[in-house]
């Protein structure tokens, strides 16, 4: 796969995670993580530890179990990572089903 940019990742991430299910799990491990990470700076360093654990942990799980595919992290983890974290911020301000529609993806329905 020939990957040149930001925007050519984000449409070949969005493909890898096309079920809303998919992108609630993300979206819960992308928050655990943050948490995560807020607890280690104001608890203790241990905390640390759990970061990487839920956010691959939710996601691991979805894509396997949800999505039927493998994880995009394992081949490019910056861009992968500066993903999640796009997707989490479309999620939080309401904007996940416009940029699908922006992407041209049609909602998918499913029951969980």
């Amino acid at each position: 796969m020939n990957i040149k940019s930001k925007e050519d990742f984000w449409v070949f991430y969005m493909n890898h995670h096309s079920k809303p299910s998919t992108r609630k799990w993300h979206f819960i491990g992308t928050l655990m993580s943050i948490i995560f990470f807020l607890c280690s700076i104001i608890f203790t360093w241990w905390f640390l530890f759990l970061v990487p654990l839920s956010a691959y942990g939710f996601s691991m799980y979805s894509h396997l179990f949800i999505e039927g595919s493998f994880p995009v992290t394992i081949g490019y983890p910056f861009w992968s990572l500066y993903c999640d974290f796009k997707l989490f911020w479309f999620m939080i301000t309401g904007k996940m089903d416009r940029e699908m529609k922006r992407l041209g993806k049609r909602p998918v329905l499913q029951l969980f």
